[in-house]
Order: structure tokens, then C-alpha cells, then sequence
């Protein structure tokens, strides 16, 4: 599906857009929790600090990134992280997650921030690849784990 990004919109999140993006959440992974991205977006909408936009199109939402400020610890200054993004299936590939990032990048950057870290999994080739042409690369933290059982 070819489309013109000359209609594309880029802007805060809001609220109501909670459900569409849990929709393209449910697209991409095809399974696992639900999200409640209401919730999240609400607690984002709370501060002006975080920066979480969606790209819209003739009024749907076909994209979305969301991240939020670090206040430091274990040697880390103030940062922002970059918490999930998605972009619709039918849309991929067509450069909405590119805008998305520069979107928050530049907000980022105008805030002063110096740091943007992200996770991605080891085998999410896809993700990785993406974060590597936006300028990401290793940072010297690791990424450490412990599941509690119930």
C-alpha cells in the first residue's frame, strides 16, 4: 500500500488515542497483554517534560512513540527513554516511525536532554536496524532482569 506522507500529522498524544494504539500494538505482536495505553498516556499528560506523539492520518492514527524523562541514578544525568512505538502494518516502511523520532529527538533537544536510551531486544533485527539509522548505538548500561514469581 503506497501512501502520501504529504497528509501526514505528527502531534501530542492524547487520551483518546489510547485505543487505536492498542489496536496497532495488537497488529504488530499479535498477541500478549493488553497495554492500558490510557492509563499511560494520561500519567504522560500530567508533566510537560515527556514527549509522546502520534502520527495521524486523515484523522486515524497509524503511528505512535512514547517516552518519558529519566532523573538519573547509577551515574546516569537526566534522560529521556523511548518506552514502545508502533506503526500500523498497512504503514511501515514508509518512514512514520523516522518522524516520530525526529519529533521527539528535537523536543528532547530542545529541552537540553543529552541522552536518549531505548531497549531492543537482541534478536529484533528490524528494531535495531531502525535505532542504527536515527544514530543510536550501545550505551554502557546492560539491561538486567529478575522475574518474580507469583
Amino acid at each position: 500500500m503506497e501512501t502520501q506522507l504529504g497528509n501526514l500529522v505528527i502531534r501530542k498524544i492524547r487520551p483518546e488515542d489510547a485505543e487505536q494504539i492498542g489496536k496497532i500494538q495488537f497488529l504488530i505482536t499479535k498477541s500478549g497483554p493488553q497495554i492500558d495505553f490510557k492509563h499511560i498516556i494520561e500519567e504522560q499528560l500530567q508533566g510537560n517534560e515527556d514527549a509522546s506523539f502520534v502520527a495521524e492520518m486523515d484523522g486515524e492514527v497509524v503511528g505512535y512513540m512514547i517516552s518519558y524523562l529519566v532523573y538519573g541514578g547509577f551515574g546516569l544525568e537526566k534522560s529521556a527513554w523511548i518506552a514502545t512505538l508502533g506503526v500500523h502494518p498497512n504503514y511501515m516502511g514508509q518512514g512514520i516511525g523516522k518522524r516520530l523520532a525526529e519529533e521527539i529527538l528535537e523536543f528532547y533537544r530542545q529541552k537540553k536532554i543529552h541522552y536518549i536510551f531505548t531497549s531492543v531486544r537482541w534478536d529484533s533485527v528490524d528494531l535495531l536496524s531502525f535505532f542504527k539509522t536515527l544514530g543510536f548505538d550501545r550505551s554502557n548500561f546492560i539491561n538486567l532482569r529478575k522475574e518474580l514469581e507469583f
